[in-house]
């Protein structure tokens, strides 16, 4: 490998067979550059494609201008996180996952506060590196009060197919102390899969307390986490 350095910045031209005798073209300051192998002069305001010859050391010619044509490729796969917690407060359903869940006491929230769809929907977002769910449907909207978030995931999954992917897995978990989840869990899972159109082996839900610890652990709230896959169709 040589290494190309001037006062601002340094470069590094791998050297490998594929590319012997081969130009590699480079955007440097002008000035003069040395390398353990070769030493060559940039000439001022002037992209410059350098042809070095492998264990060369002599300086050879320089061209002109150069740009790639090489479009981005595109991603194979994106992942995605996303979290959630809203307050519980009595006088508010407990919706997870869009089931309703039998509870004293609900998430205040601007839509429905289901807290598992949310994440999900950030984490679906977040893969495909668009704004979170906040700036998409924002709480200071008024046709978002009291939505349910199925229509927050069934956007997401718009976008996530018009982008040309699907769920390669998901794998959510919901943080409440009260009430228990097991009764519901597979309801839950089931919902969520249906909503995704993913099939439901590769949708995961697990469920944790938070040892009465902080808010999460007082069942003053609720919190969920997801991390997903998505694979290009």
């Amino acid at each position: 490998m040589a290494m190309a350095t001037n006062l601002y910045t340094s470069y590094s031209i791998l050297m490998t067979k594929a590319h012997y005798n081969k130009s590699v073209s480079l955007s440097l300051q002008p000035g003069n550059c040395t390398t353990s192998h070769v030493k060559f002069t940039i000439p001022i305001q002037k992209r410059t494609g350098l042809s070095i010859a492998a264990a060369s050391t002599t300086a050879t010619h320089v061209d002109g201008p150069t740009t790639s044509s090489k479009a981005s490729k595109t991603l194979p796969f994106r992942v995605g996180h996303g979290f959630d917690l809203h307050r519980l407060e009595p006088g508010y359903p407990l919706i997870i996952g869009g089931i309703d869940v039998p509870h004293d006491r609900g998430c205040e929230a601007h839509s429905d506060g289901d807290v598992l769809l949310h994440c999900v929907v950030d984490a679906i977002l977040g893969a495909l590196g668009l704004p979170d769910i906040g700036q998409i449907f924002p709480d200071s909207d008024p046709k978002w009060k009291g939505a349910p978030s199925s229509v927050f995931i069934k956007e997401a999954v718009r976008l996530m197919h018009e982008a040309g992917y699907e769920i390669g897995n998901l794998d959510a978990t919901l943080i409440l102390q009260r009430p228990k989840l097991s009764p519901l869990k597979e309801s839950i899972r089931a919902n969520l899969s249906e909503l995704l159109g993913a099939d439901p082996s590769a949708v995961n839900l697990k469920a944790k307390t938070h040892e009465k610890v902080d808010s999460l652990g007082e069942n003053r709230s609720i919190a969920a986490h997801t991390v997903v896959l998505l694979m290009k169709k």
